[in-house]
């Protein structure tokens, strides 16, 4: 099966999803189409994937900004101005737009 991302054709299933081994980009091949938004430089990005944030980042309620240069794993896209939803070490869940982000 090819993959979405990198366009690969050898690509492995664990875990009942289809991994790819050049950019590990994981998806669900059942699913009929799957969701994907663009960073800053034009890279699909899908649910999965790690993305380094690009520049310092205001964070409400947090004495700290989220720094340039963080690595955020496992990302998911949502729908809306903040398009993906993630967890970051020491501000917990939150969203961010792709503008910001850059994949890793």
């Amino acid at each position: 099966m090819k993959c979405p991302s990198c366009g690969f054709l050898y690509t492995y299933e664990q875990d009942g999803m289809q991994v790819c081994p050049v950019c590990q980009h994981q998806w669900n091949p059942y699913l009929e189409e799957e969701k994907f938004i663009l960073d800053v430089n034009g890279n699909k990005l899908f649910s999965g994937d790690s993305v380094i944030v690009i520049k310092d980042l205001k964070v409400k309620g947090a004495k700290n900004p989220l720094k340039q240069g963080t690595k955020v794993d496992n990302i998911r896209i949502i729908d809306g101005d903040h398009n993906i939803e993630c967890r970051i070490a020491g501000f917990g869940q939150m969203q961010l737009k792709s503008e910001f982000v850059k994949k890793a």
